[in-house]
């Protein structure tokens, strides 16, 4: 009767119960990465492996960003930094086709889509996924539940979801994206506060064309709102309130040009690495262009009028020179990785410029950048830096920044803290914490305490104060699928 006991263990020990826990672009970057290694590592003597994805939302393998929306909310990068297969950066743009001619960003010279129709391709991506690891011997199941646990047993691990259920699992990949807009100035409930903008096509449907309208944030989300609301032919007064002011740079048109120092291949063979190595890497990038005059143009970001320099960089989308180009493409693919080999000193430093990495890190597209110049330049559009407190009086919303704004309606688009936790997936994470299987960064984020135990996204521990882009959510899918077939 013991052998008999011991072979059935080794049996069930054979066959991977993969769970993934969300379906937004993270786990459909992670089927992908799963389907791209065959091999019958997943298949037991008793069967095949299976995959299960937990997500409750009717969005699946679109998240927060990527579902249905105006046709104003585009994609914010070109399709060669949108690929959800990490190292093929053709992988987007060969899906769009001739579809990509429809959405051309004439100064771009790109294809840039409404973020609904990306997120049909992560979904096409998905399902051509789920169909190669069928026929790999994989079952792959979609289970409409939101995980409230996970503990571990003597052998597997267990997921409990919100119904009660329990599914066993051998390995467990955490994909639940980012978390949501911080109410900053306590005004939620309050009548006319959008605490949250997306989806835009619900949030400004109630906002009449007349009425003055105050975003908080300057960021991408906030430079979203404010074209949408142009799209709608919104005619009153539009406000963008924030504490610096800043605005995104301009994406500028891509070149042919791909980097050949500052790679993630040249940094991995550094060893040990620092800030002034990596700048090092970056001038050799620069070949014949002046370091020092770039550095100084970056440098005023936080102290140039962001109205003159939004104007100078839309000037700038054709510019031959190379170093915003490298460093943008460096802060997605070079960033993730090396953040956490940084000296803690070098990563204070890189912090105090929060303001300029992020401009630089996440610019907008030329399309949006061309309308919020022209709102500038009709009056209709105004940036107030110095934002300290907002209060309700009279019905109207009081702004005091640099100046005092009055508004109808205050529409929030400051972006979650990169790292925060989704508040969906706040249960989950304390159980992880509590039974040992994960820990939470002191800067943010969760780190894996049991290797059975995976984390895709933005929830990834140690990352850098940048919220995860599509190209470091691919890398690591790919080296969690590595992790997950070869436990």
């Amino acid at each position: 009767m013991r052998a008999a006991r011991v072979e059935v263990d080794v049996n069930e020990r054979e066959i991977m119960e993969i769970a993934i826990v969300g379906g937004g672009a993270a786990a459909v970057g992670l089927l992908d990465a799963l389907a791209a290694r065959p091999g019958d590592q997943g298949r037991g003597r008793s069967g095949a492996g299976t995959v299960s994805v937990f997500e409750p939302s009717p969005q699946l393998w679109r998240g927060r960003p990527y579902g249905p929306d105006l046709e104003s909310v585009l994609v914010n990068a070109p399709p060669a930094i949108m690929s959800i297969r990490s190292g093929d950066f053709g992988h987007y743009a060969a899906w769009l086709g001739n579809r990509g001619a429809e959405h051309l960003d004439q100064l771009l010279g790109q294809p840039l889509v409404p973020r609904a129709v990306y997120g049909e391709y992560l979904a096409d991506t998905a399902e051509k996924a789920i169909a190669a690891l069928g026929e790999q011997g994989w079952l792959v199941r979609v289970v409409p539940a939101r995980v409230t646990e996970v503990r571990r047993t003597e052998a597997r691990l267990v997921v409990r979801t919100q119904d009660g259920h329990e599914h066993p699992a051998t390995q467990v990949a955490l994909c639940v994206g980012g978390g949501t807009p911080p109410d900053l100035y306590g005004l939620a409930g309050t009548e006319g506060f959008l605490a949250d903008p997306y989806p835009l096509a619900q949030t400004l449907d109630g906002v009449p064309a007349e009425s003055d309208v105050a975003v908080i944030g300057s960021g991408l989300t906030a430079v979203d709102v404010v074209v949408s609301l142009a799209a709608r032919g919104h005619t009153g007064r539009i406000t963008l309130l924030s504490r610096s002011g800043v605005l995104p740079h301009v994406w500028q048109r891509p070149n042919e040009r791909r980097p050949q120092h500052l790679t993630t291949e040249r940094v991995a063979g550094l060893g040990m690495v620092t800030l002034d190595q990596l700048v090092e890497l970056f001038r050799a990038e620069l070949a014949d262009e002046n370091l020092n005059e770039f550095l100084a143009e970056l440098l005023g970001t936080e102290t140039e009028d962001p109205v003159e320099r939004l104007r100078r960089q839309i000037a700038a989308i054709d510019d031959p020179s190379t170093g915003r180009r490298v460093l943008q493409e460096a802060a997605h693919t070079v960033g993730p990785f090396v953040w956490r080999l940084l000296p803690e000193a070098d990563r204070a430093l890189v912090r105090r410029h929060l303001r300029t990495a992020a401009s630089v890190a996440s610019p907008m597209v030329p399309v949006n950048a061309a309308t919020l110049m022209g709102l500038l330049d009709a009056g209709q559009l105004t940036l107030v830096p110095g934002l300290q407190s907002i209060e309700v009086d009279n019905g109207r919303f009081r702004a005091h920044g640099n100046e005092l704004i009055t508004a109808q309606f205050v529409v929030n688009a400051v972006n979650p803290p990169p790292q925060a936790v989704p508040a969906m997936s706040r249960d989950l994470v304390r159980s992880l914490t509590q039974t040992g299987l994960a820990t939470r960064h002191p800067s943010g984020g969760l780190i894996p305490a049991d290797p059975r135990v995976h984390v895709v996204g933005d929830l990834v521990g140690g990352g850098s104060f940048i919220t995860s882009s599509i190209p470091g959510v691919a890398a690591q899918a790919a080296r969690a699928a590595r992790s997950l077939r070869s436990p």
